[in-house]
């Protein structure tokens, strides 16, 4: 094995999918690679419109506050640049009304916030950014074929043209590949046809399916707050809605269902699913709203957990999507994207370069900063009946009556519902609801 294939170094670097997950990994490891490739399927638009070949970018996103400081420290000043462009600063608590399966969530000064905006913004800004750095290219409108190498390590990846008029297939050599390709990535089998057996994975499918559209925001419009989620009450209330102020003095509203409570298709499966939601604030505020758009549907499919750090050649990493995709009813998705990019970046600092110990460490905390969210959405998505797959037994029994404590003391008590948008915001872990102060509160409450 030669020196290239395991020593640390500053070679190339290919990262496989241009989108959030894509363009954050490759701005992570610049100054660590000599050379980095995003190579993309699509063509970027000239213009700020949502893209095909992200079909959940018509429906309401956030980034936890987590996410934020992670963005924050990779490229800093992104969060002004947002705020420039349009997206809007919503305080955790008292700009956003939550209503969680308990009731609605205590409001309290909350110094925790996100920025509201579109997927075309936030992705244009990010990669406007990225676009600054010389040592990174795209390839656009070009598919990743294969991969190059052996069961053993991976050495980079084939590509070719899109297009009526498909170029050869040509081989891009590298000492990384970075798979960003997304919840449908092919890596799978082009793993499979260099010899590598399947990487270990969980699925957990609640089947659920959103309908999403945007508004123009009344005049004078004062709904008491900014934003306005409606969480699902198990097992019998299976719907939730979320209103977002977006650029441009719109709204994105987005209705989802779990499985056999999924929104019907057009306008009237959206508004028919608006009615069902176990409170009438969003549909009341969009009385008097004109619709901006069409209503869009999506199912995202199941969620699933593939475990690289078990299993995997070396040279490979994957982030987003590819390694963990969540039921985004939760907004967890963009936030461990960008938490993986930070991850991928201190693995190449504490390595100094690109080689086969830096994908090694950043699979590994790359699978460490997926657990937390993984198991608390999993743990939510089998509370109903229809969900396939996820955890089970007499712990889980625990677990829910345990958050369901939480829940009812953060509906009255603040340090308790601060301390939980603390845990789902990603900034602070589970155990941070057994301190001794907090579990007194909510076994009290």
């Amino acid at each position: 094995m030669t020196s290239s294939e395991t020593a640390p170094g500053r070679g190339t670097a290919v990262v496989i999918g241009g989108g959030l997950a894509g363009t954050v990994a490759a701005w992570a490891l610049r100054g660590y690679a000599e050379r980095i490739v995003v190579v993309e399927r699509d063509r970027y638009p000239a213009e700020l419109a949502f893209r095909a070949g992200v079909p959940q970018g018509r429906h309401a996103h956030l980034v936890l506050e987590a996410g934020h400081r992670a963005l924050e420290e990779l490229m800093p000043g992104i969060k002004q640049e947002l705020t420039d462009a349009g997206a809007t600063k919503v305080a955790v608590s008292g700009d956003l009304r939550w209503l969680s399966s308990a009731g609605w969530m205590a409001d309290y000064p909350a110094q925790m916030a996100f920025l509201s905006c579109t997927r075309p913004v936030l992705d244009r800004t990010v990669l406007d950014r990225v676009r600054t750095e010389p040592s990174i290219e795209f390839l656009e409108g070009t598919d990743v074929v294969g991969l190059l190498g052996s069961a053993r390590t991976v050495t980079g990846v084939k590509v070719r043209e899109r297009g009526p008029e498909r170029g050869e297939v040509r081989e891009i050599p590298a000492e990384l590949v970075v798979d960003a390709a997304g919840r449908s990535t092919p890596i799978a089998g082009w793993l499979a046809e260099l010899g590598c057996p399947p990487v270990p994975e969980e699925r957990v499918d609640a089947g659920v399916a959103y309908a999403s559209r945007l508004f123009h925001r009344p005049a004078g419009a004062d709904l008491g707050c900014k934003a306005i989620y409606l969480q699902t009450k198990a097992p019998d209330a299976p719907h939730l809605g979320v209103l977002l102020p977006v650029e441009g003095d719109r709204w994105i509203v987005s209705v989802a269902g779990m499985r056999g409570a999924e929104p019907e298709p057009g306008e009237a499966g959206f508004d028919r699913q608006l009615a069902l939601l176990r409170d009438p604030s969003i549909r009341e505020a969009l009385l008097d709203a004109e619709p901006a758009s069409e209503v869009r549907g999506f199912v995202p499919g199941p969620g699933v957990r593939r475990h690289y750090e078990r299993r995997s050649p070396e040279g490979l990493v994957a982030v987003g999507d590819a390694s963990c995709t969540f039921n985004p009813v939760y907004g967890q998705g963009i936030t461990v994207s960008l938490l993986n990019a930070q991850v991928l970046r201190r693995a190449a600092l504490r390595h100094g370069g690109i080689g086969h110990a830096t994908a090694r460490d950043a699979r590994r905390a790359v699978a460490a900063v997926s657990k937390n969210p993984w198991v608390m959405s999993c743990t939510e998505d089998v509370r109903f009946a229809a969900t396939t797959g996820g955890p089970s037994g007499a712990m889980l029994k625990v677990q829910h009556a345990f958050l369901d404590k939480v829940l009812a003391a953060a509906t009255h008590d603040t340090a308790v519902a601060a301390a939980f948008h603390e845990v789902m915001s990603l900034v602070a872990p589970p155990t941070l609801l057994f301190r001794p102060t907090m579990l007194g509160a909510i076994l009290r409450g």
